[in-house]
């Protein structure tokens, strides 16, 4: 079982719901990435959800994008990130760790060395914006074979069809992306989230996770009512731009404590949707 399986079984029962929130590597400050890591751990997150920055993020928002830039600039890509990781791995070979980015970067990297690198890093799970399930068999292969889980996004839009086609590659948990726009969008609909969550749950076994436009407690709250994990990026990243750089790790773990706080509210412990 992976360490991403194993934490959603101990989570659910216990009751729990999935806190995973979202870093680019290498931001605010290059040397500052595994600290920070650490912090949200200790704070309540229970799998990290690392970026690998890159010029032309697309489904990114304006302060993700911002972070890439800043990342890059201090020479920070795929290689240094998962530098990163190893780092980490150093003092924590519990916690999830999902890579999140794009084709380019991997590509460039060569596939069989990422997911070998990858491996050897102590990565849990890779998600690949730009790889839909019917472009990217061989590299879900590759990973299965290095125990390594392949999550995939699931839009509003996305059709029965293709949601099945996810329920057969997935593995570890399946992300929705709660809106039709990039990270960081302001004009999140609960209502929609609620209406999406048992389509996504008819096709899937797997527990699903919501993400993009959530910025606050309130919001992850009435997310997890529904869902099994709640993914926030933009506002803890935007916190981070300005964070001085012995600050940083602190400011981190002071917001996802106060996230892991209001997901551990009374009003979070439902059953959910069925599966």
């Amino acid at each position: 079982m992976s360490r991403i399986a194993a934490t959603f079984d101990a989570l659910a029962a216990r009751g729990r719901k999935a806190l995973i929130p979202y870093v680019t590597a290498g931001d605010p400050h290059a040397d500052t990435t595994a600290a920070i890591m650490h912090a949200m751990v200790a704070a309540g997150a229970d799998v990290i959800e690392l970026g690998i920055p890159f010029s032309d993020p697309m489904a990114d928002g304006p302060v993700v994008q911002r972070a890439s830039e800043r990342a890059l600039a201090r020479g920070v890509g795929l290689a240094k990130a998962l530098a990163f990781v190893r780092e980490f791995r150093a003092a924590d070979a519990r916690t999830p760790i999902v890579l999140m980015g794009y084709a380019n970067p991997i590509e460039r990297y060569g596939i069989e060395r990422f997911v070998a690198d990858a491996k050897d890093a102590g990565i849990d799970g890779v998600l690949v914006v730009d790889y839909p399930p019917e472009e990217c068999a061989e590299f879900a292969e590759r990973l299965r074979g290095a125990a390594i889980d392949l999550i995939f996004l699931v839009a509003p839009t996305s059709t029965d069809e293709r949601i099945a086609a996810v329920a057969r590659m997935a593995r570890g948990f399946v992300y929705h992306v709660s809106l039709k726009g990039v990270t960081g969008a302001g004009h999140f609909d609960i209502a929609a989230v609620k209406d999406m969550i048992p389509r996504i749950k008819a096709h899937v076994r797997l527990p699903v996770g919501v993400g993009f436009g959530i910025r606050d407690g309130a919001t992850a709250r009435a997310v997890a009512d529904v869902a099994d994990a709640v993914v926030i990026g933009s506002a803890l990243v935007q916190l981070l731009e300005s964070a001085p750089h012995d600050d940083a790790p602190r400011v981190a773990g002071e917001f996802v404590a106060g996230i892991r706080s209001a997901l551990d509210a009374p009003a979070a412990r439902s059953q959910g949707v069925p599966r």
